[in-house]
């Protein structure tokens, strides 16, 4: 949409009060929601590791299934623009609650299958991928991240 546009004329701080008010919005539509208009819903709980009943989902999952979907569509897209023609195209993303020194830290591990090509242009359209997916953009950096590419 033209949020951006929008946004553009706005000090940091009326920004910011948008963003809140957009939120604002997308929490009044899940209760909505729940009174059965159909948008996803989620019971979370955190896992037994973490000290939580486990048995639902959790934020590591869902976060893993929205990088490991974005990651898919955006590998397509980045095989359309060098006109590489592919197989079939799966990804899973492992996300991890790491503890170091004290500390709780993130860890992914993109397992992505591409059939159809060899090894050597599935890695490069891996590559390229990363600069078009945002939730690889958004995460480089931050988390530790091992991108795995299988073409068998």
């Amino acid at each position: 949409g033209n949020e951006g546009a929008a946004l553009r004329g706005m000090t940091f701080n009326e920004q910011i009060e948008e963003y809140r008010k957009l939120y604002r919005k997308q929490m009044e539509a899940r209760k909505e929601a729940e009174k059965g208009l159909g948008t996803f819903i989620v019971n979370r709980m955190e896992e037994q590791e973490l000290g939580g009943a486990g048995g639902a989902t959790n934020p590591e999952q869902l976060f893993a299934a929205a990088w490991s979907a974005c990651f898919g569509t955006s590998l397509t897209v980045a095989a359309s623009a060098q006109k590489v023609k592919i197989g079939e195209v799966s990804v899973t993303a492992k996300i991890a609650v790491l503890n170091v020194d004290g500390a709780y830290i993130l860890g992914a591990h993109l397992v992505v299958h591409i059939q159809g090509v060899e090894q050597s242009v599935a890695a490069g359209l891996v590559e390229a991928t990363k600069s078009i997916c945002s939730y690889s953009k958004a995460t480089k950096g931050n988390i530790e991240t091992i991108y795995e590419v299988v073409t068998a």
